[in-house]
């Protein structure tokens, strides 16, 4: 059974000028399961990041703005490849990294 939820993650991948998706709602609906399975089954790879369970994330985004700086050090943490065409990068429990929660911070690629 597909969700609605998949169907839309898919239309915002072939968006031509999609911007960075984030996903709200209330606890334990399965956003986080949606991610996933959406990563799993659209992108060659997932580097998946939780920022309630591994603090020490924050501190890439708070020692530089550098899009890259953040991906090589992101790629490092979770010894994996990022390859921004072909990796989805969710970040899980952002919140609790209040500078990374803010979008307008970053400089784009």
């Amino acid at each position: 059974m597909e969700r609605r939820i998949l169907v839309q993650l898919k239309r915002w991948k072939e968006s031509g000028n999609r911007k960075p998706l984030i996903l709200n709602g209330v606890r334990q609906v399965g956003k986080t399961w949606a991610l996933k399975e959406f990563g799993r089954t659209c992108y060659r790879n997932v580097a998946y990041f939780n920022f309630e369970e591994h603090a020490e994330y924050r501190q890439f985004f708070e020692t530089t703005k550098d899009v890259r700086r953040i991906l090589q050090n992101l790629a490092m943490a979770g010894a994996q490849k990022i390859d921004p065409e072909d990796t989805l990068i969710a970040f899980d429990e952002i919140q609790e990294c209040s500078i990374a929660d803010r979008t307008d911070r970053l400089i784009s690629l």
